[in-house]
């Protein structure tokens, strides 16, 4: 008999672990767990889930008495106020009551409701709301932190509530399961004269009960959190890296203005024109990614200010598979490649030059070229131009931020031949293209 009570106990922390961990996979469910701040309608949700979940063991302990292990109503209905505070935890505690108050154990719904309400009122009591996520039976309980500092004496307070706040449920439960046993389910052991140990049994599993729980969500909140900060990283560094292609785009830009307002005032205009056309796409656009039509859309706006300065020293040449235009690229991934080309390759070159760009797919990637006949880079600073070069280092850097490693970036030159940039990215189609 004595064996038979500890081995339900043990199954019953078997039990709740899978619970919990079942809870966790379910999306909704996880979502509601990482918000802090819940509305009504929300708290009443959580004890939804609550009450089907851990109802349904108090349910199969009512119909099928030897499954003891799986009634966790106790504990789910303190963990439910802990969570949500006194709304979630009372109605959790009723509607988890219900199959026992239908089996004539009437005194499970108080208790139920008494301790859900409980578990709001630690919540409130709770220093931060983290406190009861970090909860553990052995906590730091040294005299010097405890006095010295406030916040560390809150803390240590704080958990200790919580630990006897456990300890008086599971109690309550004990005594009046005893002393009714007609009206309330308990784990008390049903053999004259038990041990103490027993009784020790019953309140290690019910803290940990409570605690296994607590560590399996917190868990996977703390990876939902680290996930959205490595996203929020990265944006970051995309934002960081659009930045100073801007106004190393736009100081360019400036720069021929200058040039052009006393020598050709009506160039200059137009240039002006053109490059607010530029700054008011710029602003509006806010992704990552964009359809490479969009992109060479702004090329053509960008080459059009270039062409004004240059003339009919330079030239454009395309080939475009059609099949590529509705493909997602980088934003302004192009842009500093082109105006590389422009700048370093063809504006020291006497009679100018042409720069070429080709796009085809071949088995899932995304092929772009661009090159130039221009004079070309000497191989010593070919190779610490991915560190050194603004353009071509912060595409490079942009290309890594959003592949990783799937992604293929080559770059050849010879001097007085020009420069070839070779692009290989996944190919990724636009929402608005059309359905093959």
């Amino acid at each position: 008999m004595p064996e038979e009570h500890l081995i339900v106990l043990m199954i019953r922390l078997g039990v709740v672990a899978a619970l919990a961990s079942i809870l966790v996979r379910i999306g909704r469910f996880k979502r509601m767990l990482l918000r802090e701040e819940r509305t009504l309608n929300q708290r009443l949700l959580l004890a939804l889930s609550f009450s089907i979940i851990f109802g349904a063991g108090v349910l199969i302990r009512v119909v099928a008495p030897q499954y003891k292990a799986v009634d966790l109503g106790l504990e789910a209905s303190l963990v439910a106020g802990l969570l949500g505070g006194y709304v979630t935890g009372l109605v959790s505690g009723a509607l988890i009551s219900l199959p026992a108050m239908f089996h004539h154990e009437y005194l499970t719904l108080p208790l139920l409701v008494g301790v859900g309400v409980m578990g709001g009122l630690l919540r409130d009591v709770a220093p931060d709301t983290e406190e009861i996520w970090r909860f553990s039976p052995v906590f730091d309980l040294s005299f010097y932190r405890i006095f010295s500092r406030r916040h560390d004496r809150y803390r240590t307070a704080f958990q200790l509530f919580f630990l006897l706040a456990i300890l008086f449920a599971e109690f309550l439960r004990l005594t009046l399961g005893h002393a009714w046993p007609a009206s309330l389910f308990s784990f008390y052991p049903a053999w004259p004269d038990p041990h103490p140990a027993h009784f020790l049994a019953v309140y290690v599993s019910t803290i940990l009960a409570v605690m296994l729980p607590l560590k399996i969500w917190n868990n996977a909140r703390n990876e939902t959190k680290l996930e959205e900060q490595r996203h929020l990283l990265l944006q970051a560094r995309m934002d960081a890296l659009s930045r100073q292609i801007h106004p190393h785009f736009l100081f360019n830009t400036l720069n021929t203005v200058s040039s052009l307002i006393r020598t050709d005032p009506q160039q200059a205009r137009t240039v002006v024109y053109k490059l607010s056309n530029i700054l008011r796409r710029l602003l509006r656009k806010q992704e990552n990614f964009s359809p490479l039509s969009e992109e060479l859309d702004f090329i053509n706006d960008y080459l059009s200010i270039e062409m004004i300065r240059f003339g009919d020293k330079l030239r454009f040449e395309r080939e475009i598979d059609p099949a590529t235009l509705d493909r997602l690229v980088p934003s302004m991934l192009l842009q500093p490649l082109i105006e590389n080309a422009v700048k370093h390759g063809l504006s020291s070159k006497v009679d100018g030059g042409v720069v070429r760009f080709r796009s085809s797919l071949e088995e899932g990637r995304l092929h772009l070229l661009v090159e130039d006949d221009g004079v070309g880079i000497p191989e010593v600073k070919l190779a610490t131009l991915r560190d050194e070069g603004i353009g071509v280092s912060n595409v490079d850097e942009r290309l890594k931020v959003l592949f990783g490693a799937d992604f293929r970036m080559r770059i050849e030159s010879k001097p007085g031949q020009g420069t070839r940039i070779e692009i290989e990215i996944p190919e990724l189609q636009s929402s608005l293209a059309p359905a093959p």
